[in-house]
């Protein structure tokens, strides 16, 4: 059996998609901002100090300040080159979705937490930009008769969830957000797009540039199926949280089978408190 993951991303062109969106208007990184303040609330949260970061696509800590105190890397369809057991905190912020192995990425994310090491990340899951894929599908089918994938798959948070745990994570957590922007034209979406550095970077990708007659085809399926009583169209965007943490004796653990005090039919016959 070929264990080698498939190469869905053309990595190289993303990260020059990635490297060219940052040369451009701040204004498109509204959204990595907005996710990378998120992230940075639940690091708080932790209430303890890091002293070894990583931080993987280098997002989370250019957007909120703190790349004095971290390494970056960028992913790879390569192993990373990260020392084992050094990293107390590894963040990263929208970029895993990116990822052609994801398991593997985990799993060498996981060698390089210190024990008690916090991995924490945001990505874009499988709600994401469903208005636009069905819009650019409908439209191509309609034109041409054949469609092409103009927006990249995206993972589920059940998925996610297994991942983590087979990566060897202790007390693996995954939920999400689900947001709404909203943009004057479907044109406008998809310029912000480009300029987040978020544009197609499929390796099965159409090498032909989408056909005008498609596009405002496309448009017009949008605006018809999913704009507002304003006329403006939603764009949902669904982020996805992976928190784990390197296992470490002092981390709460689950309770060994039959250690309960009291049996579950024993404490389906109580009577429920009676309000006063």
């Amino acid at each position: 059996m070929n264990n080698t993951p498939a190469h869905i991303f053309d990595t190289k062109v993303m990260l020059a998609n990635r490297a060219r969106a940052r040369e451009l208007d701040k204004d498109f990184d509204f959204l990595r901002v907005e996710i990378a303040d998120r992230l940075q609330d639940r690091v708080q949260d932790v209430n303890r100090p890091f002293q070894h970061i990583l931080d993987v696509g280098g997002d989370m800590m250019r957007l909120t300040g703190r790349t004095n105190d971290a390494d970056t890397v960028n992913i790879s369809d390569q192993p990373l080159d990260l020392p084992t057991g050094h990293y107390s905190l590894i963040t990263s912020n929208l970029v895993m979705h990116w990822v052609n192995d994801l398991p593997g990425l985990l799993i060498q994310l996981n060698r390089a937490l210190k024990p008690d090491g916090l991995l924490l990340a945001s990505m874009f899951g499988g709600e994401t930009l469903k208005e636009l894929r069905y819009s650019l599908l409908a439209a191509e089918a309609d034109i041409t008769g054949g469609a092409n994938a103009r927006v990249i798959p995206f993972a589920d948070v059940k998925d996610l969830g297994s991942l983590l745990q087979r990566a060897g994570y202790a007390l693996p957590v995954t939920d999400m957000d689900t947001l709404k922007v909203t943009y004057d034209h479907p044109l406008k979406l998809m310029q912000e797009l480009r300029g987040m550095g978020e544009s197609n970077a499929l390796t099965g990708r159409s090498k032909t540039f989408l056909r005008r007659d498609v596009m405002l085809r496309a448009c017009e399926i949008y605006q018809e199926n999913f704009a507002l009583p304003n006329g403006r169209i939603p764009a949902t965007f669904q982020i996805m949280y992976l928190t784990g943490w390197h296992p470490h004796e002092s981390q709460q653990k689950p309770l060994k089978p039959g250690s309960a005090t009291m049996r579950l039919s024993d404490a389906l016959k109580q009577k429920p408190p009676q309000k006063s």
